[in-house]
């Protein structure tokens, strides 16, 4: 059995194709690799190249793999429906160039459910036909995903999208086929969530096909679940700490995929603010010693 660590652009704090705040695509897949990872995700589409010839240079000449790669966007909202299938066409050709098998759907935030995040009592919920349509999007996805790009499709919950409680996460899992859409379980998006990791991938091991890692620091979390703290404020206050210094316990998340044989890539993520006061490539490294020290190789 073979587990494999890599990490994604967001540890580096990038969100969307382009801020003037971001590093440089070149400057994360170099810091990637000296922090000691083999292989990275794609980050939102646009901001790495998509001339396949140009990535595909970068990522060999430093012994990078592309892992996959995420569709953060508003499945959530009919009008935005172009939108979707836009990143999630581009996505998927860039992952099947570069031999890549993992894209993760991810309804983004929305205004309707950012400020419950974290209060799954308070969250606003959809009708049935909003529902509907809103589970037909990701089935669509998923689809593509898998039928016309050869791809593992899995869904991936978030903090104030529509896909974040466990419960939702449940309905989607019964109501879209296991061969269409698979499961990244993301260890700090659950706890920021209100439900244990742990137990979620305990009970859903045969759809699991993909793990992010993901801490988060138990005091920031209360404060910005009290305040209605936004999502990415939350972020630059810390909220996604250092892995090891938070709630996750990745010691039975490993023992977890060990007793499951696990295969593939797990990979970590620690959202920030891209101009905050820690820098991402000793992040990055403290990480990987983090993992190596409990097991991870």
């Amino acid at each position: 059995m073979t587990i494999r660590i890599g990490n994604a652009p967001c540890s580096w704090g990038i969100e969307f194709a382009s801020d003037p705040r971001y590093p440089t695509w070149q400057r994360v897949l170099d810091e990637c690799r000296a922090a000691g990872y083999e292989g990275i995700e794609l980050g939102p589409i646009g901001y790495m190249p998509e001339d396949p010839l140009v990535l595909g240079e970068a990522l060999q000449s430093r012994g990078l793999e592309l892992i996959g790669g995420v569709v953060f966007r508003p499945f959530h909202d009919p009008a935005k429906w172009n939108e979707v299938k836009d990143a999630a066409v581009r996505t998927a050709k860039a992952l099947k160039a570069h031999g890549a098998r993992h894209m993760v759907l991810i309804d983004s935030i929305s205004p309707r459910r950012a400020p419950t995040a974290g209060r799954p009592g308070e969250a606003e919920q959809m009708d049935q036909m909003e529902w509907k349509a809103f589970a037909g999007r990701f089935r669509d996805i998923a689809r593509l995903g898998t039928e016309e790009f050869g791809l593992t499709v899995s869904i991936h919950p978030h903090a104030a999208g529509f896909i974040d409680f466990e419960p939702e996460v449940e309905r989607l899992l019964t109501d879209i086929d296991p061969a269409l859409l698979k499961i990244c379980l993301d260890t700090g998006h659950s706890h920021y969530a209100g439900f244990d990791p742990v137990a979620f991938m305990g009970r859903h091991m045969d759809r699991i096909a993909y793990v992010h890692f993901k801490d988060i620091d138990p005091a920031v979390k209360a404060d910005a679940v009290s305040k209605r703290t936004g999502f990415y404020d939350a972020c630059g206050q810390g909220i996604f700490c250092n892995l090891g210094k938070g709630m996750t316990d990745f010691k039975a998340v490993r023992q977890l995929l060990l007793d499951h044989s696990y295969e593939g890539w797990c990979t970590v993520e620690q959202d920030c603010d891209p101009a905050g006061p820690t820098s991402p490539i000793d992040d990055a490294r403290a990480n990987r010693g983090y993992l190596t020290s409990i097991g991870f190789n």
